[in-house]
């Protein structure tokens, strides 16, 4: 991992509560340290108490538009304002559910940055594009969708999240040689449009990562923490899951 600071991301979906947020601060303040950095993505609605209670935010998407009449959405500034600084981008839930493109992605990609929040791009294939070897196909066309649109020293003041679509929420979870080769391939491929960028990106694994593997998968060589789903709702889990990135 070299000089890459690890993260542990929870990203609460739409799950959480007030009482939650005081004892996921309560856990990140003993484990925030030099070594690892701990955000919490929780609902928008939590995000100001997120905040106020001490806790690293971001929001689970952002709009793509500056401001106006779009009913339901979220606008990046306001998300700044109130003192959040990162923000999920490309979630699969995002791209499976409400039918975001690559397009709409780059552009939320840019509006996020735009507006000083770190964006986690989240790129990952289904279990049938994984059956099928099209794996390293779907996670470069995710990935070079933004590079294309903003270039890569875009990249720069982002996170990448790899996420098999098959392992999240399943209870399934890519062995730690099978996130690592796909994490290579990423780093690889950023690698052939500009070695620093690669180097320095922090690049995070996300698909059922709970307390009893988490240790193996911070392990690997291009494996920088974490986007955890279920087990950010448990804050000994979590806890357990902080401790086991190690810069």
């Amino acid at each position: 991992m070299g000089q890459r600071k690890p993260i542990v991301a929870g990203n609460w979906k739409m799950n959480g509560s007030p009482e939650l947020i005081k004892e996921i601060a309560a856990v990140s303040a003993q484990v925030t340290s030099e070594q690892r950095e701990v955000l919490i993505f929780p609902p928008a609605v939590l995000l100001s108490e997120a905040i106020s209670a001490g806790l690293e935010c971001g929001t689970q998407t952002v709009s793509e538009f500056d401001a106006g009449a779009y009913t339901g959405e979220i606008q990046a500034s306001l998300v700044k304002s109130l003192g959040a600084n990162y923000t999920l981008v490309g979630h699969s839930e995002r791209r499976s559910i409400y039918g975001e493109s690559n397009e709409d992605i780059a552009n939320k990609f840019a509006q996020a940055q735009k507006n000083g929040l770190t964006p986690i791009l989240c790129i990952g294939e289904t279990q049938e594009q994984r059956t099928e070897g099209k794996t390293e196909e779907v996670v470069k066309q995710q990935l070079v969708s933004v590079i294309e649109k903003l270039g890569i020293a875009s990249l720069v003041n982002s996170v990448i999240a790899y996420e098999p679509v098959w392992a999240i929420g399943t209870g399934l979870t890519a062995t730690p040689e099978q996130a690592q080769e796909t994490h290579k391939y990423i780093r690889d491929l950023l690698r052939s449009y500009d070695e620093q960028v690669a180097d320095a990106l922090r690049i995070l694994y996300g698909g059922s990562v709970n307390e009893s593997n988490s240790e193996l998968l911070f392990a690997q060589a291009d494996i920088d923490g974490g986007l955890i789903g279920g087990a950010s709702l448990k804050p000994q889990s979590f806890k357990a899951i902080c401790e086991s990135a190690k810069g």
